[in-house]
């Protein structure tokens, strides 16, 4: 299953997404890391596709090592995997990332407890039955 930069726009609404603490946390992270001179490394993935499936929106935070790179990466491979279960075909559209980022903020915020992989799935046919319509 091949993810295309068109979803972008999903897994970033996944990263604003996380709870307010969360944000906070990586805001913090990334001044910090703006105002240092030294170079900044790519996220180091030290977790596995189970792990990911298997963790609330808090857990991913921290499995993605607190960093919106980190929970970017998770939300990536649960689309890819909630895509491929389903059978379904990401639509290319920035319309079906705002419609899938809206959906997975929505509800993060309503329940960071729950899986997220659940709210990707949720969101992932959400975003093909909301552009499907139209």
């Amino acid at each position: 299953m091949k993810i295309t930069y068109i979803l972008a726009p999903v897994i970033l609404a996944g990263v604003l997404a996380a709870p307010r603490p969360f944000l906070l946390a990586a805001t913090q992270q990334g001044t910090a890391a703006a105002t240092s001179a030294a170079p900044i490394a790519a996220p180091v993935r030290d977790w596995t596709t189970e792990q990911a499936v298997t963790s609330s929106v808090r857990e991913a935070w921290t499995l993605g090592g607190k960093t919106s790179e980190g929970f970017f990466e998770i939300v990536k491979v649960l689309t890819e995997i909630s895509a491929e279960k389903r059978g379904l075909d990401i639509p290319e559209s920035a319309q079906a990332g705002v419609v899938a980022g809206n959906w997975i903020k929505k509800q993060a915020k309503k329940d960071p407890d729950q899986l997220l992989y659940v709210i990707v799935d949720q969101a992932v046919q959400h975003s093909v039955n909301k552009t499907a319509a139209k």
